[in-house]
């Protein structure tokens, strides 16, 4: 499939719209059939998973270990506590998060991304004329490996945001080794198959996300329906303003905010990976009419060269195999997710 093709970047952020004209949405924005956040939605029951005992050699460990196989198949993502991060660390995060988007839009241009990239300052690709914008500006970077970091992008103001971030990469590493061990082993495997696959030239790339008020949450989304093209995906959500929901059911419910916990969700890739035991979840994000909401989702992705297929020990008579050998899945994903399509259709068996 050949490379989306950019037709050109958007004039101006969804900030500085909201600014301009704080009751009107422009039509490019509006879908139907949203719903507020304040609809009658039903609230999500994420179970909470205990990173500490998932790491330990504890008789508890393996009551861990059930609870997170049970999650992963049900709901896809956990509210990860005990993860080893501290609240004050994970404020310090929000803050420099804060203070990047509240910028003069001068400086936050300095950082603006390229034409037919995503790392940097900015919205959504337009890859067609009709397409519908999601009501978000965001800040797209690179974190691992080190030497893939493009630090033109890296804001200098606030002073301590590259600190914080790289501090903030070492730490959630850790955790994914941890998770990522976990799953196996959940599965009786060996605790480095999903380790392996996802290999030791994996990315991992992190999106600050800023949504502005919303005159129109009825008819506006932050970011529309998709699942990840990740293997894991580790959001800091923000502690105030709620706005993520999961589809579970063919219903849309409403993520509840434990402010120190990590909302962790599996990705297409682990999907694949678990041969559809683990279930990647669809979601979406919904506009406020009262308030902002600044989220930070970091993305552990595979190396595009690295190939991606179900373990050989979770294929078998009453489980066949589900998908395909993939390599270079994001580059798919971002192709299909701007057409609102999933791109698991292409891996499919």
């Amino acid at each position: 499939m050949a490379q989306p093709i950019e037709l050109q970047p958007q004039a101006i952020t969804v900030q500085e719209l909201a600014a301009i004209n704080s009751r009107q949405v422009p039509e490019r924005y509006i879908r139907e059939g949203v719903g507020a956040l304040d609809a009658s939605f039903p609230v999500l029951d994420v179970p909470t998973i205990d990173l500490q005992l998932l790491a330990s050699s504890s008789s508890t460990s393996g009551d861990e270990l059930d609870k997170l196989r049970s999650a992963l198949s049900s709901y896809g993502c956990i509210q990860a506590i005990n993860h080893g991060i501290t609240s004050a660390f994970l404020d310090k995060l929000r803050e420099v998060a804060r203070q990047f988007f509240a910028l003069p839009s001068e400086e936050k241009k300095k950082y603006s991304r390229e034409i037919g990239s995503i790392e940097g300052y900015g919205n959504d690709m337009i890859l067609s004329e009709d397409q519908i914008l999601d009501w978000t500006d965001r800040l797209y970077l690179i974190l691992r490996p080190e030497d893939k970091q493009t630090l033109k992008f890296w804001p200098e103001n606030p002073e301590s945001f590259r600190g914080i971030l790289n501090d903030y990469s070492t730490k959630l590493h850790v955790i994914l080794e941890v998770l990522l061990k976990a799953m196996a082993r959940s599965l009786n495997l060996e605790e480095n198959q999903f380790l392996q696959q996802y290999g030791d030239q994996a990315t991992m790339q992190a999106r600050f996300n800023f949504y502005p008020i919303c005159p129109r949450p009825d008819q506006v989304l932050g970011v529309k329906p998709h699942a990840d093209g990740s293997v894991i995906t580790m959001l800091l959500q923000d502690k105030e303003a709620e706005g993520l929901q999961v589809l579970k059911d063919d219903q849309w419910f409403n993520v509840p905010i434990i402010p120190q916990a990590l909302l962790i969700n599996v990705g297409d890739q682990a999907e694949i990976m678990s041969n559809g035991i683990f279930k990647s979840p669809v979601h979406r994000v919904v506009t406020n009419s009262e308030r902002e909401r600044i989220t930070v989702a970091v993305f552990c992705i595979p190396h595009p060269d690295q190939e991606i297929q179900p373990v050989e020990e979770l294929i078998n008579e009453t489980h066949p195999r589900l998908y395909k050998k993939v390599k270079d899945y994001v580059s798919l994903y971002f192709q299909y997710y701007q057409q609102g399509r999933r791109p698991m259709e292409a891996a499919l068996i």
